[in-house]
Formats: C-alpha cells, structure tokens, sequence
C-alpha cells in the first residue's frame, strides 16, 4: 500500500461509505413491541432500504453508498422520518442495550414469508436462539460499511489486523452501553453492579455490547480466525461452516416434530453468524454464498462492527463521529501491519473486554506485544498518528472538519466524563434515578418527536411508499415461482460446493 504522501486527493475523494443501523420497536412505555413488522415499511425479504435484523421487532434501516458523510446522514434521516410515519405510536428505541424484555422464548424472531429463501432466514434467526439465546440478539448497533478504490486483498487485510488492534480506541471514545436493563441477565452469571433496582451497569463501562454480555460465544473462540491474507480467512471459515460442532448436533437441526431447529449443526450455520468487530465484504449475487463471493472476487469493502448506537444523537450517529472513522480507517490502512498469530488474537480478545467493561477505569492497561501499556497513552498515539491524515482529508475536501473530528477525541482522551458512555451514566443518575430504561425511554421520545416533526419531502415519502410495495409485490413473485421443496433448498445452500470457486 502507498504511503499517506503517495495517496492522491483523487483516491481520498473516492472513499466511500455506507450505514445499517438497528433498533428495537418498543411500545410507547418502552415495552418490547410484539406486532409484525409493519406493512407500511415493504416486505423485510425484499426491500433494500428497510428490513429486520434478528427479530421481527428489530428495525434495520440501510443506506446505500455515499461519498460524503452528510450524503449518508441525509438518507438515513429520510428513512428514519418516513419509518416514524409509518409506526404510529411506537418508538425506535434509542440505546444498543434493549428494553425490558420479556421471556427469552417470546421475543419474536422475524419472519420473511413462505420462500425457501425466507423460511431459511427464520430458521437462521430459530438457530441463533437456541444457541446463544434471544436476548443477546436483540443488542443493536451501527455498522459503518467503508471503501476506498485502489485496494488489494492484501491492502484489506492488512486495514482489518491494525483495526483489530487498534478498536479499543472507538469503544472508549463512542462507546454508550454502560448499563443494561435487568431482565437482560435474568437467569445468566454477570459481574454488573446494581444502579437502581432495575438497571445494572459497570460504573467505568464503555460498552457492554462489545464485553462479554455482548455478541460472544465460547464456541467461536476456538475458531481462532487468522486474518494475515484472504486465504487463511477463508480457510477458518470455511471449516467452521463445514464441520459439525458437538453442542449443536445435540440441539439437531429438527425436532422430535419435524419443525426446524436451525440450519446446520457445524459450529457457523452461515458467515453471518462469525461475530467480530470488523469483516471484509464482497456484495453477493443472488443465491450466492458470502465465502464464496469473497474467494472468487475478492474483497470489496469492510464492515466496522463495534459502533453503538449513540443516545444523544437523533440518528445513532453524525458527521464528527464518521469522519472519525474515515481517519481512523486510513490510519489502519497505512500503519505497518504485522502477521497476527494466535498468541496475539488471543491478547486482542482479552483487551477487547477490559476496555469494553472498565475503559474509563484511571490508569487502566492493556497488553501490547510483550508488556502493557495505559489504554490513554496508547489512545493518544494513535490519535496522534492520525492528525496528518486528517490535515490530507481536509485539503482534499477543503474543509477543517476531519481536524475537528480529532479533537473531540483529544478532549475525550484528556476528560473521560465527555465520553457518551459516562454522559449517559451521569444522565441517568440525575435525571431518571439511575434508570438505564427511563433514562432511554426519554430520549427515544425525544427523538421521535424531533424526526416527527421535521419536515419530509412529498416527492421523497412517494418513493418510499413506492419501494415499500415494490417490495411486497416482489416477495409475493418470489413466492409463487415454483421452487423446490424446503429441505431439498437448504442442503444444497449449505453444500461446501458453493463456498468456493469453480476450479
């Protein structure tokens, strides 16, 4: 890869991005909505916009690709005002933690119709519950999707194992999960402290999503996935997805009845499921499997997987916070990037979860190569290492704001009560007596009536309405085609003849 100097404002201008932003429909007393998915927002198989996540309560709103942070904002606030439109008195609830939530068992996976392909998607999200329960699932976040032209595989993973290295650095800065609701944990061993009566929380937590009552599973621990070069990527996941896994030939893919447990019993049912905090993407074509797309034309963009949802900002996110990213990606792109090895993954693991459940700790360390370093002096250089990348950006775009996206973080690193993460704490405990719930209540009713109220575009709602029953109208063709019979279609997608090329 070139150096910072090398780079052309031509390459700079041509990084792109894009946003997937989940949230939990919840009633208007910030109950877990137990209704459908509307119908007013399409059909969740087929529209590209609008769809679910893991559950049919699970709201996740797509951009498409932009060359502007203010390009990518502005689409996700139109998909956001027109969605309100349509929810009538729910909320988008506001935080990554969820609500109150009810039984495990009962929290609606979602659903995407009577096709092979979208009883696959149902019998996928059947799988994940039996496997690390409902309630993980319903965490939401931000996926910041990033591309740049000129890469090579190599290029990529390289970005990918300094990125690894380096996300403590988003966690502290733009983590906003320092406390979770009871009934999160019912039932599960945790080392939270009570707040309130309803509300646990880690008093210097950044974000417990990423922590180990997050998207983490000892099972994947043992994948050990190496990401020094596409083929030992492709290599871990491919033998997670093709061998099967003890724990999960117990649960069996049907039950005594015939109903569908999950999709495979190998320790990954599709790519999907292997959770980190940053993958390589490729866009697949239809029937097409992730891996093999990945093997056959390389990668194509990452997917920054540890955002949160930030409380305070109407759309989970802004353009400081972005523009951040877009530094810091550059920054993981041109820093030297040595191989990874186990020892060293393992390492990354482990200050991952000290960051996540004790980052705004005083003097708090974390293991570098052979010895440890302060997880702020550490911060520091990098942010450090970033403001001549910033300074490029900003005479590519000639504007000062990738300048000022570094010094909210400077101001961050010198005052860790600017961190979303304590301001949420300390707005709870002055506002809502400790509630993580009132205090997410509020806000996601806040922000409700702020996006209610702003004005949307007629011609803008027209096209929305238009795509959402394009939508449906699609999925009802995809339903009527003839097909074959279910278990026919899933042993065929799930054959490790698709997961790689052709020879």
């Amino acid at each position: 890869m070139s150096r910072l100097q090398d780079l052309k404002p031509e390459r700079l201008l041509g990084m792109r991005r894009g946003i997937e932003k989940e949230s939990l429909r919840t009633e208007p007393n910030g109950a877990l909505a137990m209704t459908p998915h509307p119908q007013a927002l399409g059909s969740a198989l087929t529209h590209g916009h609008i769809t679910t996540d893991y559950s049919e309560s699970q709201l996740e709103l797509i951009t498409g690709v932009h060359a502007s942070a203010e390009g990518c904002l502005e689409e996700l606030r139109t998909l956001h005002q027109f969605t309100y439109r349509q929810l009538g008195e729910q909320l988008m609830w506001v935080a990554s933690m969820p609500c109150q939530l009810p039984a495990d068992e009962t929290i609606p996976i979602g659903q995407y119709g009577s096709s092979n392909v979208g009883r696959a998607k149902s019998v996928y999200r059947m799988g994940l519950g039996h496997r690390y329960g409902r309630r993980m699932q319903t965490i939401s976040g931000i996926h910041y999707n990033w591309s740049m032209p000129g890469l090579s595989d190599d290029d990529h993973f390289a970005l990918i194992r300094n990125f690894r290295r380096h996300s403590f650095v988003l966690l502290y800065l733009y983590g906003a999960s320092p406390a979770v609701c009871k009934t999160f944990v019912e039932g599960r061993p945790h080392e939270l402290q009570t707040l309130t009566g309803g509300t646990l929380h880690m008093p210097h937590a950044t974000s417990l999503r990423m922590g180990r009552l997050g998207y983490q599973s000892d099972a994947q621990a043992s994948i050990r996935a190496s990401f020094n070069n596409l083929e030992s990527y492709a290599a871990s996941l491919h033998g997670a997805l093709t061998q099967p896994y003890p724990a999960y030939e117990a649960i069996g893919v049907r039950n005594p009845g015939g109903e569908y447990n999950q999709l495979s019993t190998a320790l990954l049912q599709i790519e999907n499921e292997f959770y980190g905090t940053i993958r390589p993407k490729r866009t697949i074509r239809a029937g097409e499997r992730p891996l093999h797309a990945l093997r056959e034309r390389g990668v194509e963009y990452v997917e920054v997987r540890c955002m949160d949802l930030d409380p305070f900002e109407p759309l989970g996110i802004n353009s400081a916070t972005m523009r951040f990213l877009d530094v810091f990606l550059l920054h993981c792109l041109l820093s030297p990037s040595a191989p990874d090895t186990p020892e060293e993954i393992a390492a990354l693991g482990r200050n991952q979860h000290r960051t996540a459940s004790h980052g705004r700790e005083p003097g708090l360390t974390l293991e570098r190569g052979s010895g440890t370093v302060t997880l702020v002096d550490w911060a520091r250089e990098i942010v450090a290492e970033c403001r001549p990348i910033a300074e490029q950006l900003d005479a590519a775009h000639r504007t000062q704001a990738h300048a000022q996206a570094l010094a909210i973080a400077d101001e961050r690193l010198r005052n860790p009560a600017a961190t979303p993460s304590a301001r949420a704490l300390a707005r709870m405990v002055a506002a809502h007596d400790g509630s993580f719930s009132g205090f997410a209540l509020q806000r996601s009713r806040e922000i409700r009536a702020e996006l209610l109220a702003a004005p949307l575009a007629a011609e803008l709602e027209a096209r929305l309405k238009a795509e959402a029953a394009a939508s449906l109208a699609e999925q009802r063709r995809i339903e009527a085609a003839e097909q074959p019979d279910f278990e026919t279609f899933r042993a065929d997608y799930l054959s490790p003849a698709h997961l790689s090329p052709a020879a």
